[in-house]
């Protein structure tokens, strides 16, 4: 083939970096603990049945699992209640936390994003992928911007042919 008619990549040469967020997500199994399973009659909570219903717990169903504990019931559950079961199931998780799975992934992005070294990316022309099969809560974006804007020379977010800029330094 001749070098008039050469195919170029020229997103690959423009020094663009590609940057997915989808392969800052935490890989590993995520695991609720509604407390309602935990109540007399999904209402009221027994200090003693609560503790004999913790101590049952099989841990091993949790092991190196992400898990999110919440109560579904309209009952008023004390403190000490998720002490008891984050106890239990401290050193065997991979991290727990109070809420929903939303709460969690929020979390599991935030501590990923503050972890994450982005040294790579100083003074160089970065793009955040906009499309993707995972879901990835808004809150990581927001901490994701406030990461790159100092470093990078501009940022950018969607995909090479159809971006939106973002910043310019």
């Amino acid at each position: 083939m001749s070098e008039e008619f050469e195919i170029r990549n020229k997103v690959a040469e423009s020094g663009l970096i590609n940057f997915d967020l989808t392969d800052l997500v935490p890989k590993g199994a995520r695991k609720g603990i509604d407390l309602k399973d935990f109540l007399f009659m999904e209402m009221i909570l027994k200090e003693k049945d609560f503790r004999e219903k913790v101590a049952a717990i099989n841990v091993e169903e949790y092991r190196d699992a992400y898990v999110y504990v919440y109560n579904s019931a309209d009952a008023i559950v004390p403190l000490w209640a998720y002490f008891l079961i984050t106890a239990k199931l401290t050193g065997v998780t991979k991290k727990i936390v109070f809420g929903n799975r939303e709460d969690l992934e929020v979390i599991l992005m935030h501590n990923a994003i503050q972890s994450h070294d982005f040294d790579e990316m100083r003074g160089k022309r970065v793009l955040v992928k906009g499309c993707s099969d995972k879901e990835i809560p808004e809150n990581a974006y927001i901490e994701l911007v406030e990461q790159l804007q100092p470093i990078v020379k501009s940022l950018m977010f969607g995909e090479a042919c159809s971006n939106v800029p973002i910043l310019k330094n």
